[in-house]
């Protein structure tokens, strides 16, 4: 799209509600989590918010993905949540995924890949295997280098801590 001869680049629906997961990623990189954020829709609108927060709240379950299925079942007012995506900066975990598959969310959207713990297609495919009583529809990689930038720099930034401390 040109707008007096200026290119204003276009933003998907998938790339708007990235925006806003990574946004709530900073919030918990702003407390000393692991930045990642997640956002759930459903019909086109927010209906469940969500940041890392396991460390402050001493909650191994607070991660971004289980805090928004939470904040939109609450809204909902069900545990299931047919029809809706669910938008999280890093790739889901065990415990994530498996808690998606149980509110039967209809897909996932993901940022960055995570080698270490990453269960949708890193270090196993969940969602692919047909053992599974639910599947969801996964997209990988909306604004993968934005959210793994952020990531990278909160490591780093760890790390150069630690490395402080122990001088």
């Amino acid at each position: 799209m040109k707008i007096q001869g200026v290119r204003v680049p276009v933003q998907t629906e998938d790339e708007y509600f990235m925006r806003q997961a990574l946004d709530l990623a900073r919030m918990a990189d702003a407390m000393g989590e692991v930045p990642v954020g997640a956002v759930m829709v459903r019909e086109g609108r927010i209906v469940g918010y969500g940041y890392n927060c396991p460390i402050t709240t001493g909650d191994p379950t607070a991660h971004a993905e289980i805090r928004a299925l939470r904040d939109a079942a609450g809204k909902v007012g069900n545990y299931r949540l047919p029809g809706c995506t669910l938008y999280v900066t890093l790739e889901p975990c065990v415990m994530c995924i498996g808690a998606m598959f149980h509110a039967r969310v209809t897909r996932l959207v993901y940022a960055a890949d995570d080698p270490k713990t990453g269960v949708c297609g890193s270090l196993l495919d969940l969602p692919a295997d047909t053992r599974i009583n639910h599947h969801l529809m996964v997209s990988r990689g909306v604004l993968a280098d934005e959210a793994g930038t952020l990531l990278k720099q909160f490591f780093i930034a760890k790390r150069s801590t630690k490395q402080r401390n122990t001088s």
